[in-house]
């Protein structure tokens, strides 16, 4: 363990304070990742200080400029990937390939970005009086709030982030407390691609020091935030209560519908993939597989061997297929779902149970439930943990109604050969994101993301539609 405390980054400068956090590998609970410094309150106010008086310097430089900063940073994530993977894997627990895929995409996003920088196109309209042009311009918002989750701990920053610098604007970002070391890394090396300093700012801690004062102060003009439903809907009052935007991604409970004429190896693999993969901790897994009763029983059997045969070990492990939970509290967490679905009458068909490992780790075998209803906790509530269910329905028709009745609406899925029922599907889903013959989980980075109902509020993120929200349009009307 090294004694080196990483600090917040406030104006260009690296600051301790006078407490920090222990990082924890969760596949080796005596693996220190590192120690991290906790902004406290005169840090935060520092922070935002710093990223408005940067606005004016950043806002103003071409886009080039913007162009050439957000390419650095893209460039070195590549070339650092391995490296950053491996820090990525050792602090939340995603597997190594997927850990490094995951920075590979954080460097796609940037080199995205960076183009952005130089499409920031307007409008010119002829008005209806003679005489008169109209120019449709956009604007950068100003300083941008950002706080994310545990676990994307880079790609999440990353589109965040570049959209945010690239439109022109000036960042304060709160990472989660579980894994500050990728966004510190990330942060890093920012600071080195030639933007301003003040520019971006990093404020380590927990949401109550540090996320509240974010959300809650004038100086910051925007917040982006993805995080529990609970906690999201606080960061809109606060922000719609100085009306300030606010854009919010609060996760799912994702449905995968397996018909009949269903392909069986696609299907069993697509759930595998969408429940489990990641530990099951992302917002886009589907952990409602709603199977039509012809195909019922066969899936079932095969989804059952096919997820006995997972491997969970040490994310660094080259042969193990899913990592460790990524807390103590959220091993607990899915722990109690496992209870709540043998309390409610489901049959536990696998998995479900903490294992022993060769390091002392976060270990749950991934749990399978059958024979559960709608209505059932395990299929209201969203759990983010490798716990999935299957609901069987009569047909269709049913399997629709049920994939909809849920107050979350982020991604959906369905396998089917039919497309007839795949056509409807993508029409009638009540989410944001539909998967025909695909898991629900995994996006690409060039086009929008985000929800509806209770998982989603605001502009989409990624893409060009980013601009919605890290964009402020202005008309301006010129005589001639």
């Amino acid at each position: 363990m090294t004694n080196t405390v990483h600090g917040n980054l406030i104006a260009g400068e690296w600051h301790e304070s006078g407490q920090s956090s222990i990082n924890i590998n969760p596949s080796d609970v005596s693996d220190i990742v590192g120690v991290y410094a906790s902004a406290d309150s005169s840090q935060v106010q520092a922070a935002m200080d710093a990223a408005q008086a940067a606005f004016r310097e950043w806002s103003a430089v071409t886009p080039q400029q913007r162009f050439d900063a957000l390419d650095r940073v893209a460039t070195e994530l590549f070339a650092r990937k391995d490296e950053l993977g491996t820090l990525l894997a050792r602090e939340e627990g995603k597997t190594l390939p997927e850990a490094i895929g995951e920075v590979a995409r954080a460097a796609y996003i940037f080199k995205y970005f960076a183009g952005e920088s130089l499409r920031s196109g307007g409008e010119l309209i002829q008005s209806v009086r003679p005489g008169v042009n109209v120019e449709v311009t956009r604007e950068p918002v100003g300083v941008v709030g950002i706080i994310t989750p545990w676990n994307f701990p880079i790609a999440i920053p990353a589109w965040k982030i570049a959209a945010a610098l690239a439109h022109g604007n000036c960042v304060v970002f709160k990472p989660s407390e579980l894994v500050p070391g990728c966004g510190w890394a990330l942060s890093e090396i920012i600071s080195r691609s030639g933007v301003p300093s003040g520019t971006l700012n990093l404020v380590m801690g927990d949401g109550h020091s540090v996320g509240e004062l974010l959300v809650g102060d004038a100086r910051v003009d925007a917040v982006s935030f993805t995080g529990s439903a609970a906690t999201g809907r606080k960061v809109a009052a606060s922000c719609l209560a100085r009306m300030a935007k606010v854009q919010l991604e609060m996760g799912g409970k994702n449905p995968q519908v397996i018909l009949d004429d269903a392909d069986l190896k696609t299907a069993v693999e697509i759930c595998v993939q969408s429940a489990f993969f990641s530990t099951g901790q992302r917002c886009t897994a589907a952990s409602r597989l709603i199977v039509t009763e012809g195909i019922y029983q066969r899936f079932l059997e095969a989804l059952a061997e096919r997820t006995r045969s997972l491997r969970v070990d040490h994310a660094l492990a080259q042969d193990t297929d899913i990592g460790p939970v990524a807390s103590a509290g959220q091993l607990e967490r899915d722990l109690s779902y496992v209870a709540i679905g043998k309390q409610e009458g489901a049959t536990l068909l696998t998995g479900g149970e903490i294992l022993k490992r060769k390091t002392d780790g976060h270990y749950l075998s991934p749990a399978l439930f059958a024979e559960t209803t709608a209505q059932m906790r395990i299929n209201r509530e969203e759990i983010f943990g490798p716990v999935a269910s299957v609901i069987r329905v009569k047909n269709y028709e049913e399997a629709l109604a049920v994939a909809n009745d849920t107050p979350f609406g982020l991604s959906s899925g369905i396998a089917t050969t039919s497309l007839k029922h795949a056509a409807h599907f993508k029409r009638h889903s009540q989410s944001g994101m539909v998967m025909v013959n695909l898991p629900t989980a995994g996006v690409d980075y060039h086009v929008p993301f985000g929800g509806r109902k209770a998982s989603s509020y605001g502009p989409r993120e990624q893409g060009s539609h980013a601009k919605e929200f890290y964009t402020q349009v202005k008309t301006a009307y010129i005589g001639t």
